[in-house]
């Protein structure tokens, strides 16, 4: 794919493209260093995919690379996750020195001589202590920080402390005790990659057929890993309610990301409850890391599901109304910044199983209401969720701080 701003023109617009030049005219010549813990699987490897190329289209020198970690190393910055997140953490020395002793070794080879360096999510948050710092450092946390467990919390503001300023996704996410400079710039699709562009017909069939995707029911989705926020057995759940008034097939699509230990666990437990459904064909579980088939699946369902407990955004949801799909999603976190209730989705406690299901039948029965769902959802994405606006605040983010 070629990464050239003027590419992205019919969708944003001209005066859009000339800010982004205007605004990257004093930070030419830069170097910028991205550094987060895996380079696929997940939100934030997908935006510094696209992130990372147009910056340096821009004038920028942008430069990513991706800590190394072992299984052990993941297994405790995935509770590390869940806890920032508010669950309980057992946090031992023994954890402690596993994660700081691992942003100590990558230090030793991963020389840092760049202008800025922008670190993503906890994993290598401890990189900052071991470099004498000659530049702006910035934390750019994919989290929900609403209400995270407070020893974690304590334990991680330590190295926070050190940075120049922190990117949160959303204003509820920004801590009143932490004194350090704080954004709010909430993530972004890029509508030119494999996973949003558009697609022919012909190769929407092609992939359905490939990964044995009938469609002669409709289809409730939910594209997320296999986590426990994410809850895939309360979206099956809903989905038995549907059943009960609509005949659906329920696909669960989620990558296996090699910083995410607990997908594994949780796609067992999901086969071991749900074998017969699965069996039946009524359930379709798919593991396979394909951005094209992640996308057939957004426009060939007839109703993205989201039904996260937490969510620090959920790209997904703005995935899925990019391309004009109805989307029913819990009430938290950055989804809420993607779905005004009842004009481009619906919004729902994510445990009113009744609530979510009662919203599915109501989209599938009312083709009028999915259309203009859908419509609302596109022009939505298109105003604030587009990686030439995230683009630009991280331009002008490194204005002032450069």
């Amino acid at each position: 794919m070629q990464y050239d701003i003027e590419s992205y023109r019919k969708i944003a617009g001209d005066e859009a493209i000339a800010k982004i030049y205007r605004t990257a005219r004093k930070l030419y010549g830069k170097y910028i260093l991205n550094i987060n813990s895996t380079y696929q699987g997940g939100g934030v490897a997908e935006m510094l995919s696209s992130l990372v190329p147009l910056m340096n289209r821009t004038g920028i020198d942008a430069e990513w690379r991706i800590l190394h970690g072992n299984p052990d190393f993941f297994t405790v910055t995935k509770k590390f996750h869940n806890a920032l997140q508010g669950a309980s953490i057992h946090l031992t020395d023994l954890k402690k020195n596993l994660y700081v002793n691992t942003n100590s070794n990558f230090s030793i080879y991963t020389h840092v001589k760049h202008d800025a360096v922008m670190i993503h999510d906890p994993q290598p948050l401890p990189l900052i202590t071991f470099y004498k710092k000659r530049q702006p450092w910035i934390w750019r946390c994919h989290i929900d920080l609403t209400a995270p467990n407070p020893e974690i919390w304590d334990y991680l503001k330590s190295f926070i402390l050190r940075y120049d300023a922190v990117i949160v996704s959303m204003k509820n996410y920004v801590r009143k005790d932490l004194p350090v400079e704080q954004r709010v710039i909430p993530p972004a699709i890029d509508p030119l990659t494999p996973k949003n562009m558009e697609l022919s017909e012909e190769t929407i069939q092609k992939y359905l057929k490939k990964f044995n995707i009938p469609t002669d029911k409709p289809l409730i989705t939910q594209i997320s890993r296999f986590d426990p926020w994410k809850d895939p057995l309360g979206v099956i759940e809903v989905f038995k309610k549907v059943k009960e008034e609509k005949d659906v097939r329920l696909v669960l699509c989620g990558s296996m990301a090699a910083d995410d230990p607990e997908g594994y666990k949780i796609y067992s437990e999901v086969v071991k409850k749900e074998k017969a459904l699965i069996e039946k064909g009524d359930i379709i579980l798919l593991t396979t890391e394909n951005n094209i088939l992640v996308n057939v699946l957004q426009r060939v369902s007839s109703v993205i599901i989201q039904k996260s407990t937490r969510e620090g955004f959920g790209l997904t949801v703005t995935e899925a109304l990019w391309k004009g799909t109805p989307v029913v999603a819990s009430k938290v976190g950055g989804i809420t910044l993607q779905i005004k209730d009842g004009w481009n989705g619906f919004l729902l406690d994510p445990k009113d199983y009744d609530g979510f299901a009662k919203r599915i039948v109501q989209i599938l029965k009312d083709k009028e209401l999915a259309e203009t769902l859908g419509k609302n959802g596109k022009e939505y994405v298109r105003e604030n969720f587009l990686i030439t606006r995230l683009l630009l605040q991280h331009l002008e983010l490194l204005r002032e701080i450069l």
